[in-house]
């Protein structure tokens, strides 16, 4: 990790905790942020960004945008919107992306782009990666023996990495919090 990467690694039991994870991220996010979520389907993209998007008080369900590619949640207050954007569909790179105009919305708003990774880096130098990805069998870390709050089949291991001088010197250490 170089000087302007900062991470946090975050063990999630349930859909709850992971929007309460998303909550505690809109904390630390301002306009111009781009957020790329990386993980497989069923991971807990949508779910984590419904938890920015509570966190950022914007307007608007957020739900999965697979078939429109991409949603605008106004803001309810002084905050940013959230620009909620699904790359899954999406083949070619920042080209394909432009005709969203995403470098328009970037300043005043906070952008998350699903299956973002290789498509959209170029917006930004600074920006937050998000991978999630699921905890594999009865060892799955951070469960406890007998631990029955938790069903392995929920349960995630999200790493949070800062890029760029934006996040350096974040503590994104807040995330970890229970």
């Amino acid at each position: 990790m170089s000087a302007t990467e900062t991470s946090v690694h975050v063990t999630v039991k349930s859909p709850a905790q992971m929007q309460e994870l998303g909550r505690r991220l809109a904390g630390l996010l301002r306009p111009g942020d781009l957020v790329l979520l990386t993980g497989e389907l069923g991971a807990g993209k949508t779910t984590l960004t419904r938890g920015l998007g509570e966190g950022l008080g914007v307007r608007g369900a957020v739900t999965s945008p697979t078939f429109v590619i991409a949603r605008v949640h106004p803001p309810l207050t002084g905050g940013p919107a959230l620009v909620h954007v699904d790359a899954y569909r999406l083949g070619g790179g920042l080209d394909e992306m432009e005709d969203l105009d995403l470098d328009v919305s970037l300043p005043e708003s906070v952008v998350v782009v699903e299956w973002g990774d290789g498509k959209v880096e170029e917006l930004s130098e600074d920006r937050l990666h998000v991978v999630i990805e699921r905890a594999v069998g009865a060892d799955a870390p951070g469960l406890a023996a007998g631990d029955e709050a938790a069903d392995v089949d929920d349960v995630r291991e999200v790493a949070v990495r800062g890029v760029g001088a934006r996040w350096a010197a974040a503590d994104l250490t807040a995330l970890a919090a229970s």
